[in-house]
């Protein structure tokens, strides 16, 4: 779903984050298994510029991670950030695979934000549309062509030969959900800068949506409330986090207006899913991303939406050996969209 290019061989997944650059190489059928992860962290305003010399030392960090990782294919699936990808669900005419290739070729210049000639989209049958018996549903995403460009020569001048391009948010999807698990699930990833919502339902997503709340946002609102520096406001989020019994509660009140952004989107995004697919109720909610080992992040979302809230595993769907158990777990929160890249089977 959502590949850009063909995808055929040996490979890894390649997440190029805000904070850190991470890549995971699996080998094998039905689980694959862990060959090698690795990552470097770096830093935001890189990860993010448009500036050639910035996009430079991109290049040469992701270059030195694949060394120092030792990875023997140049065949990767690289992640593009939610952020910079559009997603949305339509309904489209029952044709023939042919004939609905070409009618979703015409009907996607209205339904892309961006012209047609300047972007690359994909899409993928969901189903039966829930509000047109006569219709089916399809999932489309979009990126625009110079985005992809700037990439591609960044990743081939760091000797990646990319096989696909994938959004963040269906790769993490893939890896933090069982194939044979068809429940409604909302999975809510609170990364850096911004926070992605994706509403699965039969192992596929019907709903995906990114935000403009991460964990920056937590750390503006601590220092700003609380009169401390980012290092105070790091320490304090991450070791009292939503807890009213510690600090007599002044983190838990000095951040607790920024997650009630967050909330209030994941309350519209339910809102939407169970509006569209005839009242079907989330059966629970998946955290992963930075600010999931907040203390009492997982339960303040419970209690928002008084559904079980699990703290997602990246590692679920892959097999490797006990004693790396522990470690990997520990990684889990910062994995799932270089694990899910590193899944993809078609």
């Amino acid at each position: 779903m959502s590949s850009f290019l063909s995808n055929t061989g040996d490979f890894f997944g390649l997440d190029i984050g805000t904070t850190s650059i991470r890549l995971v190489h699996l080998k094998g059928g039905n689980p694959k298994v862990l060959v090698k992860y690795a990552y470097i962290p770096i830093e935001s305003k890189v990860a993010l510029s448009d500036s050639k010399s910035d996009q430079q030392k991109l290049q040469q960090l992701i270059a030195q991670l694949i060394k120092q990782a030792n990875i023997t294919t140049k065949n990767a699936v690289v992640g593009i950030p939610s952020s910079k990808v559009f997603t949305t669900v339509a309904d489209v005419e029952r044709l023939s695979k042919n004939e609905l290739a070409k009618a979703i070729s015409y009907q996607a210049d209205s339904l892309i934000p961006t012209p047609l000639n300047e972007s690359k989209y994909d899409w993928a049958l969901i189903g039966d549309s829930p509000t047109d018996k006569t219709k089916q549903e399809i999932i489309l995403s979009s990126v625009p062509n110079k985005y992809i460009e700037e990439r591609l020569d960044i990743l081939e001048g760091a000797g990646v030969n990319v096989i696909a391009f994938e959004p963040d948010n269906l790769a993490m999807s893939r890896a933090l959900v069982s194939k044979d698990d068809k429940s409604a699930q909302l999975l809510l990833d609170f990364g850096n800068t911004s926070s992605d919502i994706v509403i699965l339902f039969n192992n596929t997503p019907h709903l995906t949506r990114n935000v403009p709340v991460g964990v920056e946002s937590l750390m503006k609102a601590a220092t700003q409330n609380l009169n401390v520096n980012d290092t105070q406001a790091s320490q304090f989020i991450f070791k009292f986090g939503l807890s009213k019994d510690k600090l007599e509660g002044q983190v838990y009140e000095a951040i607790t207006n920024v997650l009630d952004l967050l909330t209030a989107e994941v309350e519209k995004s339910i809102k939407f899913f169970t509006a569209r697919y005839n009242n079907q109720k989330i059966d629970k909610i998946v955290v992963t991303g930075g600010a999931s080992i907040i203390p009492e992040f997982p339960l303040y979302i419970a209690n928002k939406f008084g559904v079980n809230v699990e703290i997602g595993n990246a590692w679920k769907n892959v097999s490797f050996s006990q004693e790396r158990a522990n470690e990997l777990q520990q990684l889990s929160n910062k994995f799932a969209v270089a694990v899910g890249l590193a899944e993809r089977t078609e």
